[in-house]
């Protein structure tokens, strides 16, 4: 019994020992790790609405964020902003439901430190959203967004 308690404390005194140690792969960096530069190609995000809501939401806030943090470091040429609608409802009041989609992420776009960029806002209603066979697609309550970038 003793012989397994002397190996078990001398075991975690060689761990403890090990933790010591300044040399290794945990090092302290006395020079800055390089960035890797910013790719600065072109994406898209898409944002998702509630049924006949153009309000963002929490998830919609998110997708903005992470656009805005892929353009860092990158310049911006154009964004365009699509607004998008499913088909229910007449086409008309489809048609303003999906401008003012639009509209409410180009707005937050601006907000994000898009408001120096050109946005292209582009509002489709229910277009497309039934197929010749009668189908609704489904997710059509959105906004697609294209991001136009280059590098500085």
């Amino acid at each position: 019994m003793k012989t397994k308690t002397i190996i078990a404390v001398g075991g975690a005194a060689l761990a403890l020992a090990g933790c010591a140690e300044t040399q290794g792969p945990w090092r302290t960096l006395r020079k800055p790790v390089a960035a890797v530069a910013p790719s600065c190609a072109d994406f898209q995000a898409t944002v998702y609405f509630e049924q006949d809501s153009a309000a963002l939401i929490k998830e919609a806030r998110m997708v903005l964020a992470g656009a805005q943090a892929q353009a860092k470091g990158c310049a911006v040429k154009g964004v365009r902003v699509i607004g998008l609608a499913d088909a229910v409802g007449t086409s008309e009041s489809n048609l303003v439901l999906s401008r003012r989609r639009a509209e409410s992420v180009t707005s937050a776009l601006a907000k994000a430190g898009f408001s120096k960029v050109e946005i292209d806002r582009v509002a489709v209603g229910d277009a497309g959203a039934v197929s010749a066979s009668g189908a609704t697609a489904p997710l059509r309550r959105r906004a697609d967004i294209l991001f136009d970038l280059e590098t500085k």
